[in-house]
């Protein structure tokens, strides 16, 4: 997830920034006459509708905004704990004993429409990069960079946080269960960069195929898929399954590059949710494939660590209802008050991704010190714990709020830093990266 990917480009970022800097100058300062929460709400919209590029493709910013927000919302709504008798921490989720809950993840599972967009953003960024004579290569190292720094600062401030947690007296299971939900969503990145750095060959794939291009990955997926689960998976290496996670996250990527080329359409579209609708229905009703989109602990098959082929059939509907809806969504984003709420998500996209794990743990870490409390530390087990854990959904997103207005500084250039602050960041992200691999 490049920033051009996850957020708006940095010239739009930089104009709506700017309208905030000016209203907020503009502000009544006469304490009487002070304007209301609505008024200034109304202002903020108006000022970001007026600066926004008329050839701005609020489409696209929409379902970005969407794939993104889904990636909080899934972690909370899966992600438990269970508190032990020392007061400890445990992950836990409600996909282990809720059956009815794992249709959930096909709706809350959006990585189709996440790796698609990005394809979509990023040719159009090659496209203008190298338009300008900028090398491909040089290209590649602005969008890796805009994807390490906010990585960079998450894995830093917890490898600091952890021995000061230590000493104030939390439990070592309890800081490791946090390591494994920092970094859970991390590993995105790490996908997500391998797939960007393809991009040139995906402009030439979609050159001469067009959305068709993404077929063959499709076919590889499906290949080792029966290999591993078919008659022959006895005599199949452990490893196998690591075979699709090229193939399996650059599919929709790919579909998002022919996308952007103009070589996918409504035809495509059409396809896509067809086929990929009937193809998932009969993977699982047909070939028993797990009916969750995310891992279930103590189940020893997964759709998505490494992606199976019902992760694909997915995200061929996705894809599809996508192209097939971009025109009503671009229409309905003409409307100031949605459109608002999307430009704030993107602006704060990374921020959000790398730290809504931490918002989740900034309530439910303390709160261990209490004992159980309800839909935080209790088992995932009931239909009580859902209901609990959708009134704490608001609690996690205000911290994450919170959390956010002190480490958006991250995703920035850090002009500011000095060389030995970098470097002290790195060291510390070391740490954490060190300390996370021996636990997860």
């Amino acid at each position: 997830m490049s920033a051009e990917t996850l957020t708006p480009a940095d010239q739009d970022r930089e104009q709506i920034r700017g309208s905030n800097s000016n209203d907020n100058s503009h502000r009544d300062r006469d304490p009487v006459r002070r304007t209301s929460w609505r008024d200034r709400a109304g202002r903020a919209v108006t000022s970001i509708e007026a600066r926004t590029p008329a050839h701005r493709d609020r489409a696209i910013d929409g379902l970005r905004a969407v794939a993104l927000l889904a990636v909080p919302l899934g972690h909370w709504m899966v992600g438990g704990f269970t508190r032990d008798g020392g007061g400890a921490l445990h992950n836990a989720s409600p996909l282990a004993t809720l059956d009815y809950f794992a249709p959930l993840s096909w709706v809350l599972q959006l990585l189709g429409i996440f790796f698609l967009v990005g394809g979509y953003s990023s040719v159009l960024s090659y496209r203008r990069a190298t338009a300008r004579g900028e090398s491909s290569g040089a290209w590649l190292r602005g969008r890796l960079v805009r994807l390490g720094r906010p990585v960079l600062g998450v894995t830093a401030v917890w490898a600091a946080l952890l021995p000061l947690l230590s000493f104030a007296g939390v439990p070592g299971t309890t800081l490791r269960t946090a390591a494994v939900l920092v970094v859970q969503p991390l590993w995105f990145v790490g996908i997500y960069a391998g797939v960007t750095a393809l991009t040139p060959y995906c402009v030439k794939a979609a050159a001469r195929l067009g959305a068709w291009a993404a077929a063959p990955l499709f076919a590889a997926v499906a290949v080792v898929d029966v290999l591993r689960y078919g008659p022959w998976a006895e005599a199949m290496p452990s490893w196998l399954g690591l075979v699709n996670l090229l193939p399996g996250w650059l599919f929709a990527y790919q579909l998002g590059v022919s996308w952007g080329e103009g070589r996918l359409g409504r035809r495509g579209g059409a396809l896509l949710l067809t086929g990929g609708g009937a193809l998932f229905a009969l993977l699982l009703l047909v070939f028993h494939y797990p009916a969750s989109m995310v891992g279930v602990p103590g189940e020893t098959r997964t759709n998505s660590h490494p992606p199976s082929l019902l992760v694909l059939a997915l995200a061929s509907l996705q894809c599809g209802a996508a192209v097939l809806l971009r025109d009503r969504i671009a229409r309905a984003l003409r409307r100031p008050a949605l459109w608002a709420p999307v430009v704030a998500v993107n602006l704060s996209a990374m921020t959000i991704f790398c730290w809504h794990q931490s918002a989740m743990l900034l309530a439910a870490v303390p709160s261990a010190f209490l004992g159980t409390v309800g839909g935080l530390t209790t088992a995932p087990d009931s239909l009580g714990w859902i209901l609990a854990r959708l009134a704490w959904l608001p609690v996690f997103a205000l911290a994450l709020i919170a959390i956010g207005s002190v480490t958006r500084r991250f995703d920035a250039p850090w002009k500011g830093a000095s060389r030995a602050g970098r470097a002290a960041a790195g060291a510390l992200a070391a740490v954490f990266a060190l300390y996370a691999f021996a636990v997860v």
